[in-house]
């Protein structure tokens, strides 16, 4: 059955309303970003480019390097965008845009956030690259779907509402595994631990500006939780539903993250173009090398 036109929703040229991308610009390796901005950096690194759009705060860009074919397209900011954009992209990958009906044949993508995040922990300094074993959302998106229990750590969701104490009127936290594949491509060197999504940036990550939040020791509680020898490691608002969506969907997903913030020790790194820049030529180069097995 097609799906109807005011729930698969569509721009005037037939590409997904919000994305702006098809099954035929979009690439097999997309690479997510929050900042439309950060989607030029590719331009730099890329050797060759076939594809860009823009519509609000989603800019996508699809090209080549060393012959592996990558979209960029940046999120904007939170998991309300993740549930758009991952949505977006399974349907541009897995269904006919022009019949509205499901493809005969899966098409799984490998979804990679290059992000910012805040540290939990002290060690963890300003400028380090973290990679997500483990997502924790407390955004409760993936709530809100049906979906079965592969990649979902149900006991360890278990173990961390126990930890954690919540009160019932927040959303019931999620936890979620990324992809071992991808992790073992790109996360040679890099920190490794759980990341926790939160649907803020001040209260819901423990922010105390002139509205308290509910929780006062919400950091120093996220911070120690652990599970399967990894720790809470950073904090951001994005991580979850990708991994979320990504298991339940039939994609592989990985975060890797710049830390900004050490919130135990104080410090913000306010200039990191720099490091980012860094952080996207090496996972690119990471994922383009003959040795990662990534479809060109």
């Amino acid at each position: 059955m097609a799906l109807k036109a005011s729930e698969l929703v569509l721009a005037p040229n037939g590409s997904l309303y919000h994305i702006n991308l098809t099954g035929e610009t979009l690439a097999d390796n997309v690479l997510l970003v929050g900042d439309p901005d950060r989607v030029n950096m590719f331009k730099e690194i890329f050797e060759s480019v076939e594809y860009e759009s823009q519509n609000r705060e989603l800019h996508a860009l699809t090209g080549r390097y060393h012959g592996v074919r990558f979209t960029a397209l940046s999120t904007g900011m939170g998991c309300d965008n993740i549930d758009i954009v991952a949505t977006e992209l399974d349907a541009a990958a897995n269904i006919d845009l022009v019949s509205r009906t499901p493809l005969p044949e899966h098409r799984s993508l490998n979804l990679v956030r290059i992000g910012t995040c805040g540290s939990l922990q002290a060690d963890v300094d300003c400028g380090s690259l973290v990679a997500s074993r483990y997502a924790i959302g407390l955004d409760g998106l993936l709530n809100y779907y049906q979906h079965g229990d592969e990649g979902f750590e149900l006991e360890m969701q278990a173990a961390f509402v126990r930890h954690m104490q919540f009160s019932p009127l927040l959303a019931t936290p999620y936890c979620v595994r990324g992809s071992e594949t991808l992790l073992a491509k790109i996360a040679q060197g890099l920190h490794q631990g759980i990341t926790v999504t939160a649907p803020g940036f001040y209260g819901p990550q423990g922010r105390n500006i002139r509205l308290a939040p509910s929780i006062a020791d919400l950091n120093e509680k996220l911070a120690a939780f652990s599970w399967n020898g990894s720790k809470v490691t950073n904090l951001e608002m994005e991580t979850s539903a990708i991994f979320g969506f990504a298991n339940a969907l039939g994609h592989q997903a990985m975060t890797v993250c710049l830390i900004v913030a050490n919130r135990p020790a104080g410090t913000f790194l306010n200039d990191y173009h720099q490091p980012m820049k860094a952080a996207i030529g090496r996972i690119v180069e990471s994922l383009s090398s003959p040795e990662s097995g990534v479809r060109p």
